[in-house]
């Protein structure tokens, strides 16, 4: 049952056609006396049928359902059309009952233009009544500078008139294109461009107008834009705040009644990090995963996380999330089960170390497309327990490799990570070690038959467990300090979205023998990922400080530790012999590191695992030596990098 309309909908129905009575009067003074009817008796019946006439129209142009307060253009659009035909059935009403021939032909003309008149003017001073504001309210509200594009600052200034006790008020604005500036938005001007926006801030504090703050209107200034805008911001000292999404400026520029306050949010440090999105093969992802059974394991983790939720997204058959941490799975599971109900899905508790387990688990779901996600990462804690990460990150990888290839799974993918090259920790010299099995098996695969086994490397990913992002803001969160390794400390950044999305585009060219695929895959080829200038964590830390409104080495201190066992001063994503080659995909490189035979690998694999579980540390790290021979371990202290001080 459709609910009652509101009292407020009548009142607006009833003015609308009150309004109609009035133009009336106004068109037949402009069609001119001569053209009026004998007799008033005729006008007190044309009136009621002037209103009627509006009522139909009215009501399908949604004329009663308008806030005055907030009339715009396509209210005015609606109004109309709805007074055209109002202006026409009043004609057709007045020839067919046989009432009035209007002299002047022009007269459903005039009456329609007066129907405007009388039905735009009301809503027009209530537009304008709302965007008038108290002399003592702008005094109140906080001077800003808007940034972005014209169409979303426009909207924010919708939104921002829309309070009716605003608390900013725009002193001007910074548009993405040189075109657009010296002209305005709703009557405030723009300044000039973001790229200018050092010189716009100097010009205002010349003036004695430097605004409290700087809203970013546009979700796509981020990256190497913002930082610059950023630095200009700190250097006058002015905090930088984003407004909500488009979408939810637009959502509140319809809503009835007085709009909620507008929520600036700090800016985060991975939107200050982010870089051009780069264009992906949907489709090939599609086809790949489609239809098909899938596995993730680590799949409560960072990597595995995203990639069980761009999985899901694109409809697999079945898809199995494996971890063997039982409240991260927990989570990623009634995720997925709240965002992708349709998607067959089964969570499984399993450790990946367990080949027994792994073997029955592969027969019972029998993949046809896994991602192998699933280690342990963080170098100091690995450095504490090397034995545990030789079983889980180079045993653990082969266990799943291979239970997965005897049941005929298609295509296995490997996440890898840039502390493989030159290891100097355990953590990095068993990934390596891991990557050289996995070089084995796709080698053997491209020259005959069996399962295709990619690997993909890259560097650390924003926000991560355990990464050094969450840390900065647990300590900012404390007050400080925040504490860094070393002040030439680099780290490569990417976000985990990017990350994942470039795995699986890896993935989409390694399955197949597609032309355009790079020929070193034949050759035993990994993927790595173009992971752009490496950061220092210094400044990361700094700014970061700021963009908490702090300032560094004043409000919050940085505090340098020492470098931790295991941990170097620069990560490599290629090793020397292994130089970097593009390919045809934006944001994929190829390397070619040192492979050797799966059998030999395999053997040396076991004799591995046999020594750690009976606890032979020194046996166990010897043999990762001869196999690794570029691991220069660092235990107990920081190895000393090349060009290092």
């Amino acid at each position: 049952m459709a609910p009652a309309a509101p009292p407020r909908i009548w009142l607006n129905l009833s003015l609308d056609a009150a309004l109609a009575a009035l133009a009336l009067p106004l068109a037949l003074a402009l069609a001119g006396a001569g053209s009026w009817p004998e007799g008033g008796a005729w006008f007190l019946a044309a009136l009621p049928l002037a209103m009627l006439s509006l009522l139909a129209p009215g009501w399908a142009f949604g004329l009663p359902k308008q806030y005055w307060r907030y009339a715009g253009l396509q209210e005015l659009l609606a109004l109309g059309g709805a007074a055209a035909i109002a202006a026409l059935l009043f004609h057709l009403a007045l020839r067919g009952l046989g009432l009035w021939h209007p002299g002047n032909a022009a007269f459903p003309v005039l009456h329609g233009l007066t129907l405007v008149l009388c039905l735009g003017v009301p809503r027009l001073v209530g537009r304008v009544r709302a965007l008038r504001r108290p002399a003592e309210t702008a005094e109140e509200a906080q001077p800003i500078l808007v940034v972005g594009n014209v169409d979303q600052v426009d909207l924010f200034l919708r939104a921002l008139a829309r309070e009716r006790r605003p608390a900013y008020r725009v002193q001007g604005i910074l548009a993405r294109r040189p075109r657009q500036a010296g002209r305005r938005i709703q009557g405030h001007p723009i300044l000039g461009t973001l790229e200018q926006a050092e010189a716009v801030l100097d010009t205002l504090r010349a003036e004695g107008r430097l605004p409290a703050l700087i809203v970013l209107a546009s979700p796509e200034v981020a990256g190497p834009g913002l930082e610059a805008l950023l630095d200009a911001a700190d250097r006058h000292g002015v905090p930088v705040r984003r407004a909500p999404q488009p979408t939810a400026l637009s959502h509140t520029a319809r809503l009835e009644g007085d709009a909620p306050r507008l929520d600036l949010r700090p800016v985060s440090i991975e939107e200050l990090l982010d870089r051009p999105q780069v264009p992906l093969d949907r489709e090939g992802m599609a086809r790949l995963i489609q239809g098909r059974r899938v596995l993730v394991t680590g799949a409560g983790g960072t990597i595995g996380g995203e990639l069980a939720r761009q999985v899901a997204a694109l409809g697999p058959a079945m898809l199995t999330l494996l971890d063997h941490g039982e409240y991260v799975l927990y989570e990623i599971d009634l995720e997925l089960s709240e965002r992708h109900p349709a998607v067959p899905r089964r969570a499984v508790l399993a450790d990946i170390r367990d080949e027994a387990r792994l073997r029955r688990l592969m027969e019972d779901i029998r993949p046809e497309l896994v991602f192998h996600a699933a280690a342990l990462k963080h170098v100091p804690m690995v450095e504490n327990d090397p034995l545990e990460g030789l079983l889980t990150n180079a045993h653990g990888t082969r266990i799943v490799a291979d239970a997965a290839r005897a049941v005929g799974c298609g295509v296995m993918v490997f996440i890898s990570t840039d502390k493989a090259v030159n290891p100097t920790s355990v953590m990095g010299a068993s990934k390596r070690l891991a990557e050289m099995y996995c070089q084995a098996l796709d080698k053997q695969a491209r020259a005959g038959e069996g399962m295709r086994c990619i690997t993909v490397r890259f560097g650390n990913v924003l926000g991560s467990t355990g990464s050094v992002v969450p840390l900065f803001r647990r300590q900012l969160e404390r007050g400080g300090p925040l504490t860094v390794t070393h002040p030439d400390m680099r780290r490569y950044f990417m976000t985990v979205r990017e990350a994942v999305g470039l795995v699986l585009q890896a993935a989409v060219v390694g399955a197949s023998d597609r032309a355009d695929a790079p020929p070193e895959l034949k050759e035993g080829g990994i993927f790595v990922l173009d992971m752009g200038s490496p950061v220092k964590i210094v400044d990361l830390a700094r700014r970061m400080i700021r963009l908490a409104g702090l300032r560094p080495d004043e409000d919050v201190e940085i505090r340098f530790t020492g470098l931790r066992p295991g941990e170097k001063l620069f990560e490599e994503m290629f090793h020397g012999q292994e130089p970097p080659k593009r390919t045809e995909f934006e944001g994929l490189l190829v390397a070619t590191p040192r492979t050797a035979d799966a059998a030999v690998v395999g053997r040396a694999l076991d004799e591995m695992a046999a020594a750690c579980r009976g606890g032979h540390g020194k046996l166990a790290l010897g043999q990762l030596a001869r196999l690794v021979p570029e691991f220069d371990h660092a235990a107990g202290s920081a190895a000393s990098q090349p060009g290092s001080p």
